[in-house]
């Protein structure tokens, strides 16, 4: 689709963008559930901005506001105007309130005062159904970044994607195995990249959620950024890459997205890369490996074994000879004998890239567990009215496990035995999992357990 030369837009023209009404796309956006409509809403948008409308503009510009993932305002809650109408709708002070929000030059009772004197200046309908969906960065409508990049994504509204590096699976890349490589241990924790704007720093999932469970470690990295920065050229803008790791995998799940009262001292952050934001921001950075862990070296120097943030040890090897081969082997085993999940295997001359790659690889044990069948969970939406889950239960070296195993079952399968489902009841099921878990009640369960087969069936014999 051809945009056009689009007209100029300038976030700083106040006299352009008083007044606007911009709420009326959020209503038409809320018209209809259907997809093909939002993407219209978003093309008819795009082309009055092209043409000049302040309107469009406006609404596109408070998109890109809300749906940015390096932008956080750090409000929590943002209160709701009542019958106000006929106000200036001044939305460059409202874009400038966010700027101060997002680089915490407004904290905060301060913040908390300016975001209620703002909406004191907004029509009630133009603050709640945009301005404050803007600050609570959820815009309500059904539409997410991939609507507005699917009709904007070449234009200035494109929204940034927030991603990172993902490793592949070693298994399947033996041609990938070769040549120089540093080994580390697979963390069982949650992926979180801290990132440096410059003003401050904001913990985020490796899907771009921001994370606000981590107090401490969020308070120390603002405290020492300058063990980070140093010699890395990033004018304070760069990203660490890393995992949080709890005493159990169990409690560090229930604490890292509670609202409140999360419960994360003594968590760690082990960071293991690092990247300019703004390469960050563009999914690439040219750096070879060797070369990024020489900056976090320089950090790892100037942190104590206590702090809440530390350095990912690892070990180097040339895997293109036996005693390379060897020595990742033994590593490997030592790795899960010490309750490792497995091992990561890093390309040292490799680049970082903001998607799955090979340059880095994963390896980690799996287990098989033979357990009794004791009953069947009905699906939901595409599996409704057939098999949901197989719940099993069984002993596996003194640990009593209870599990409902939904994964490795094709559509047949789960047509055949939600049929079955009564025959069914007492068999022996081989369950495959990553590794047994213990809950709070002292009970055991599987990590990702996957159906294999049945045990103990004739051969030849129906199911």
């Amino acid at each position: 689709m051809s945009q056009g030369k689009a007209q100029a837009f300038d976030p700083t023209d106040e006299k352009a963008f008083t007044g606007t009404v911009s709420a009326d796309w959020i209503t038409d956006l809320e018209s209809s559930d259907s997809r093909i409509h939002k993407e219209q809403v978003i093309e008819k948008a795009l082309m009055a901005a092209n043409l000049g409308s302040a309107s469009a503009q406006a609404f596109l510009y408070n998109c890109y506001l809300a749906l940015n993932p390096f932008h956080v305002y750090g409000v929590k809650k943002v209160p709701e105007s009542r019958a106000l109408t006929n106000q200036e709708n001044p939305w460059v002070s409202f874009w400038g309130l966010c700027e101060s929000l997002r680089t915490r030059s407004v904290t905060g009772g301060d913040a908390r005062r300016a975001i209620e004197a703002m909406m004191a200046r907004f029509d009630s309908e133009q603050w709640n159904k945009m301005c404050r969906r803007v600050l609570i960065k959820d815009l309500r409508c059904g539409v997410s970044e991939k609507t507005v990049n699917k009709i904007c994504g070449r234009t200035q509204w494109a929204i940034p994607v927030f991603s990172c590096q993902l490793a592949q699976d070693s298994n399947d890349r033996p041609k990938d195995m070769q040549g120089r490589k540093r080994l580390e241990c697979k963390l069982d924790g949650v992926r979180v990249l801290a990132v440096f704007n410059g003003t401050g720093c904001t913990l985020y999932s490796r899907n771009g959620k921001a994370f606000e469970n981590f107090p401490q470690i969020q308070e120390f990295l603002e405290d020492n950024r300058h063990l980070f920065a140093h010699g890395a050229r990033t004018g304070g803008r760069f990203v660490l890459d890393g995992e949080i790791v709890g005493e159990s995998f169990q409690k560090l799940m229930r604490q890292a997205h509670r609202k409140s009262d999360a419960e994360t001292t003594g968590m760690v952050y082990h960071v293991f890369d690092m990247i300019p934001l703004e390469d960050f921001e563009r999914g690439h950075w040219n750096a070879q490996q060797h070369k990024r862990l020489t900056l976090l070296d320089r950090a790892r120097e100037r942190l104590t074994k206590t702090d809440p943030v530390q350095i990912m040890p690892g070990l180097e090897v040339d895997l293109d000879t036996a005693e390379g081969q060897d020595i990742m082997r033994r590593f490997a085993e030592d790795a899960v004998t010490a309750g490792y999940e497995g091992i990561m295997i890093k390309d040292l001359d490799a680049p970082y890239e903001c998607k799955r790659s090979s340059f880095w690889m994963k390896w980690k044990p799996t287990i098989t567990v033979d357990l009794n069948i004791i009953g069947f969970e009905s699906g939901t939406g595409r599996n409704q009215g057939r098999l949901g889950a197989i719940i099993c239960e069984g002993v596996d070296n003194g640990r009593n496990i209870h599990v409902n195993v939904g994964s490795g079952l094709s559509d047949s399968d789960r047509d055949q035995y939600w049929a079955l489902r009564h025959d069914l009841v007492g068999r022996v099921v081989e369950v495959q999992a990553d590794a047994v878990t213990q809950n709070q009640d002292g009970s055991y369960s599987l990590r990702f357990p996957r159906f294999v087969r049945f045990r103990g069936f004739e051969q030849g014999e129906k199911l």
